[in-house]
């Protein structure tokens, strides 16, 4: 059973965080980055995709808005391993049981 995505590419993180937390709670950018204590530029990065989730930013995420750094870091991870698929399929290994 496959749950990665073949037909699109996933949601990269920083388009969820900026329409489904940071435009409905009515928080901009700085105010957000201001508020879990990292620079301006990395939460811009995110936002406009230039850069991904890393756990210390998940985490940071979480507790400001009560999710989980499992959210984030699957979101980040899903996109990941859709651009990252190898072109290249592998058979897989038979093991053999003596």
């Amino acid at each position: 059973m496959r749950m990665i995505p073949e037909n699109r590419i996933p949601t990269h993180p920083g388009i969820i965080l900026r329409e489904e937390f940071l435009i409905p709670l009515g928080i901009t950018q700085v105010e957000l980055a201001s508020h879990v204590g990292i620079p301006v530029q990395r939460v811009n990065e995110i936002v406009n995709g230039k850069r991904g989730i890393t756990p210390s930013t998940a985490w940071l995420f979480s507790e400001a808005f009560g999710t989980t750094p499992q959210f984030w870091l699957n979101l980040q991870m899903n996109r990941d391993l859709a651009l990252n698929r190898p072109e290249v399929s592998v058979r897989p290994l038979k093991i053999l049981i003596s």
